[in-house]
């Protein structure tokens, strides 16, 4: 059965039209006059999904990305990597079902595949825990990233995820470190790291994996620190204005690439990529050869510092740029000369309070 969003009401009931009249015909067909009712009114569909999609607010992405029938990790994977092999366990505690990990065939090159994976349906979700990963999900992906360094094999990562799972085990295990390591891991490997993605990109749970030479969304997922709900909490205390938190919080893919925290982003099929998977996966499939393509020419340290220089970078048209009196390329402010001189006026007030001064002083002895 398929699942319709607040704002798809109208092609929800367009739909049903169409199933009402393709449903009392059997094997005998159906006749002319339906047949071009059917195309007409698939047409009318067509025609609406393009005018809803082509207009959606960052609050509708939003849902999109969390749709229920939307493509998941496991089904990307199955789609374009040959001869996966699922890898489990951390070494340390256990294994965490909320992320699939292993090796597999991409356009006959070995690859190391990582999925955030929410589930299909409630069950799956449950044993999934609905994509929130817990420490010993990130240790194993350590594990992982670090096997595949050592062998110079490329890390691919499908990003879907709300965020880290905030749970008391999950924070005695040591939640925080873990996301820490996985973030200094993926920034520290010597092999292409390539990231998609695919849903919700939700907080440290989904930069843990995404620090990656290439960040790829896909048209209708977000990226954010925080959702829209729990922003709206925090700043008006009201759950019921997430679509000003939205649009406030710059998490489309559209805003993300002006920003340049991301690199690329990839179009959906008309309605989202839940109404056409096997098309989305093949656009996934060409951006993903293609982005580790572009990196066969690169030394082990052309890729480290390629990483490294993409994620300094960020900001800094929006008032950072790099300073020549740090080592490694740290940032400072660029400032403009009115901040400049306010700034100066602020560290030497007491010089300008006595130039102040006597230049009163002296104004009144002039004039009296």
């Amino acid at each position: 059965m398929k699942n319709y969003l607040e704002f798809e009401k109208e092609i929800k009931a367009l739909e049903q039209e169409v199933d009402n009249l393709k449903s009392p015909f059997g094997s005998e067909g159906i006749s002319e006059v339906d047949t071009q009712k059917i195309k007409n009114t698939q047409n009318e569909i067509n025609e609406k999904l393009k005018e809803i999609y082509n207009n959606l607010n960052s609050w509708q992405r939003t849902q999109v990305a969390r749709h229920e029938d939307r493509p998941k990790a496991n089904f990307y994977i199955k789609k374009i990597f040959s001869q996966f092999t699922l890898l489990s366990g951390d070494r340390y505690y256990g294994d965490d079902k909320s992320v699939t990990a292993g090796f597999g065939l991409i356009d006959e090159k070995s690859v190391l595949v990582i999925g955030q994976e929410k589930g299909e349906d409630l069950n799956s979700r449950i044993e999934r825990n609905f994509g929130m990963m817990r420490p010993e999900g990130y240790r194993k992906c350590i594990r992982l990233m670090k096997l595949a360094d050592r062998f110079q094999i490329p890390v691919v990562t499908f990003i879907d995820t709300p965020g880290a799972y905030p749970g008391l085990g999950a924070e005695q295990r040591g939640q925080a470190s873990a996301i820490a390591n996985s973030i200094e891991c993926c920034m520290s490997l010597t092999v292409p790291n390539i990231s998609i993605i695919i849903g919700e990109g939700g907080s440290g749970g989904a930069i843990a994996l995404a620090s990656s030479n290439k960040v790829i969304m896909l048209e209708n997922s977000i990226y954010s620190v925080i959702s829209p709900e729990g922003c709206a909490s925090i700043l008006w205390r009201d759950p019921s204005k997430s679509l000003q938190a939205a649009d406030a919080m710059k998490l489309t893919a559209k805003d993300l690439l002006k920003l340049k925290v991301i690199d690329e982003v990839i179009s959906e099929p008309l309605g989202g990529a839940h109404r056409d998977p096997d098309s989305i996966s093949v656009d996934i499939k060409n951006s993903i050869i293609k982005n580790l393509k572009s990196f066969e020419n690169f030394s082990k340290e052309e890729i480290y510092d390629h990483r490294k220089a993409k994620f300094l970078q960020i900001g800094r048209d929006q008032g950072f740029s790099k300073s020549s009196n740090l080592d490694g390329g740290g940032l400072s402010y660029n400032e403009s000369l009115t901040q400049k001189l306010i700034s100066n006026i602020v560290k030497n007030k007491l010089l300008y309070g006595g130039l102040a001064l006597l230049a009163t002083t002296s104004l009144i002895v002039l004039l009296f």
